[in-house]
């Protein structure tokens, strides 16, 4: 930073000496022809003299001569051309202060200086950074100091090329801040270095498969199978290469992936469950999946003697743990005991489908206006959290008030 102020210091002076050596240049010069034309002249004026002395038109030649002298002393004052001199150099004096201004001006303008002072910011912050990065007990970077720890890593490879381990962090940074480019000029990079190391290999297949590129998609699915021939148990390139081919329609390849990987955790892995509503997910997905849910709905008396005219059923399904339904259904009131069917097309989001659920919660309420946000008053029924394979049937009764 030192030597980029000093350089930019002399390349000011060095503007302002050829702006005042041209100003003066300038200046002397006009002088300088101004005194010689006088000169010119004067000389001029002598032959013309001696010219008409020697026709005899002129008998006074010495009077004419000195006027002429007289005349020329008053054009080129000599006590005053020291003054003259001094004044003319003050007069640059403005175009040096707006040739300073302006340079400053469009520097500031222009030429980065916010950016250069944050990347010297940077540059001083990075060592820290590191250091918390690298310590498991450190707190957590924010996602603007991993941003900054990125810049400073580029930085530091820029002096030091055939650093794995940098090119390593610099795209697993890539992979948390979403910047799959960055990520995968990285890795590309650290397999240069390192093209046999197998944990490298996964993370470059990670950042291909989460592209929206097909053919990067293509590109890790090949890279997985390779990875897989080397070592078929290993859990990393079993759940990449399944989600790599889920995300592609590849369903029954991701399925089978994915039941390797049960066979491989231990009991009491939590991964386990994810993975199980994963299969159901791609078995719904693939169209191998046929469950539904047959449900009940009856009244007590109580409720069936305050059934509102024009009132609306709607009937939603959990998990039983979260409260985001996975499946509703809306129904104008109609005879009770009521009997239906609830299957994937009823689906809230299709990412969480029904028939991906263990275990399922059913809620049955009558809206005396429609309206779709429970209301004091309203009479409902709730089943018990029952585990479900995909084919049982429910009972509901609405048996009780919203308070």
């Amino acid at each position: 930073m030192t030597g980029f102020w000093i350089t930019l210091i002399i390349l000011l002076l060095a503007a302002i000496a050829l702006f005042l050596r041209a100003g003066w240049r300038q200046r002397e010069a006009s002088s300088g022809d101004r005194d010689r034309l006088n000169t010119d002249f004067y000389q001029q004026r002598l032959r013309e003299l001696e010219r008409d002395e020697e026709e005899g038109v002129v008998a006074e030649r010495p009077e004419m001569v000195r006027e002429l002298q007289q005349t020329l002393l008053t054009d080129v004052p000599q006590q005053d051309a020291a003054t003259i001199h001094r004044s003319s150099r003050w007069v640059l004096l403005p175009g040096v202060i707006v040739l300073l201004v302006v340079s400053v001006g469009v520097y500031l303008k222009t030429g980065g200086l916010t950016q250069q002072t944050a990347f010297v910011s940077v540059q001083q912050e990075f060592p820290a950074l590191r250091a918390r990065v690298m310590d498991p007990k450190a707190q957590p970077l924010t996602m603007e100091e991993l941003a900054r720890l990125q810049l400073g890593l580029r930085s530091s490879l820029q002096n030091d090329a055939t650093n794995l381990n940098d090119w390593a962090m610099l795209g697993r940074l890539g992979m948390v801040l979403n910047n799959a480019t960055d990520a995968s000029q990285a890795f590309e990079h650290a397999l240069q270095l390192a093209p046999d190391n197998i944990e490298l290999q996964q993370d470059y297949a990670e950042v291909l498969t989460r592209s929206s590129d097909p053919q990067d998609n293509r590109q890790a699915n090949i890279l997985l199978k390779a990875l897989l021939k080397r070592d078929h148990s290993d859990v990393r390139t079993l759940s990449l290469l399944a989600f790599n081919a889920f995300e592609q329609q590849q369903y029954n390849e991701a399925i089978g992936a994915w039941q390797v990987m049960l066979k491989l955790l231990p009991a009491g892995d939590r991964r386990i469950t994810m993975i199980e509503r994963s299969i159901e997910q791609a078995k719904t997905d693939a169209g191998q999946q046929n469950s539904s849910l047959a449900l009940t709905v009856s009244l007590t008396p109580q409720a069936e003697k305050m059934l509102p005219q024009g009132g609306v059923l709607y009937i939603s399904v959990s998990d039983g743990v979260s409260p985001v339904p996975v499946a509703v259904k809306r129904l104008p009131l109609s005879h009770f005991p009521l009997s239906l069917t609830l299957d994937d097309s009823n689906a809230m989001m299709p990412d969480r489908l029904l028939s991906a659920q263990h275990q399922v919660q059913v809620r049955v309420r009558i809206s005396r206006d429609g309206s779709a946000n429970p209301q004091s008053g309203d009479w409902l029924g709730l089943s018990a959290v029952t585990p479900w394979d995909g084919h049982q049937q429910l009972a509901v009764e609405i048996n009780q008030q919203q308070p």
